[in-house]
């Protein structure tokens, strides 16, 4: 038994997802049925799991903590080639906050309720009890590895791991900020007098549904915001109720789903000249 394959088992028999990396710390690229996503890829990639040609196939999400998957013909191969071994954070309900310089370290012991911690290569990983969102680059050297996203496996570490700080949630929380609204139209009323909704609460029921059906967006979010987007605009576009602060609520949802500000521009605006506004 090689010692990657050891070291999976072990991480399996703990309850974290694992899989092999090859060369350059990367996964093993799909096999040929699977090659382009042809099989359909992962159910929705929410969720870890052997793919049904059962090869270490679609990244982080190929990580699995069993046995019988990790020991099979297919993942025996893979586990001569390997590199390394990797795990799925998010798999296992842990975060791993990459920090990649010393300066990194130096915000984290700053600013970070003290946790586990594994030295790596360059810095340091620290582990923290709770899942959320991935996110790279969320500050300078600082990477946020968790659901949808591996991280490599260095050891144990060293030191209690703690929760899930509110402090690193908010690094993957983007707000719209007045320059990225700037360049957003708000649509005029089309019409003088009263606008036809007549009392603001029929419009804040929309835009917190609006809101709401971003935020549990499971996959495809890109459509999801521009649909989102259109269907505000043709219930609120028209009337003139709509205000740069209705906007930035959508925005904030948005973003914090992953979505660029370039994007929320994008999708506002393709909305509204499919509405002729």
């Amino acid at each position: 038994m090689s010692a990657h394959l050891h070291t999976a088992l072990s991480l399996a028999a703990s309850g974290l997802p694992a899989l092999p990396l090859r060369n350059g710390k990367v996964p093993f690229g799909n096999c040929p049925a699977c090659a382009q996503n042809a099989c359909g890829g992962r159910p929705n990639m929410k969720t870890p799991g052997p793919c049904a040609c059962l090869y270490p196939c679609h990244g982080w999400a190929a990580a699995t903590t069993d046995p019988g998957v990790i020991t099979s013909s297919t993942w025996v191969e893979a586990w001569h080639e390997a590199a390394a071994v990797a795990y799925h954070p998010g798999g296992a309900g842990l975060t791993v906050v990459d920090l990649d310089n010393a300066e990194a370290i130096a915000w984290a012991r700053a600013s970070l309720p003290a946790t586990r911690t594994v030295r790596t290569t360059r810095g340091e990983h620290w582990l923290y009890q709770g899942a959320m969102r991935s996110a790279n680059a969320v500050r300078p050297g600082v990477d946020v590895k968790s659901t949808m996203a591996y991280a490599r496996w260095l050891g144990p570490g060293t030191g209690t791991m703690t929760a899930l700080p509110d402090t690193v949630r908010a690094l993957t929380v983007k707000e719209p900020t007045t320059a990225r609204l700037a360049a957003i139209t708000v649509p005029a009323r089309a019409v003088a007098g009263e606008c036809r909704h007549r009392t603001p609460t029929y419009l804040d029921r929309g835009i917190a549904m609006a809101e709401q059906r971003i935020t549990e967006a499971p996959s495809a979010v890109h459509a999801t915001v521009y649909r989102t987007f259109l269907a505000v605009l043709s219930a609120h576009g028209r009337c003139g109720c709509l205000t740069d602060t209705h906007v930035a609520r959508l925005f904030t949802a948005a973003q914090a789903k992953g979505e660029s500000a370039r994007h929320c521009t994008d999708a506002w605006t393709n909305a509204r000249t499919r509405l002729g506004l």
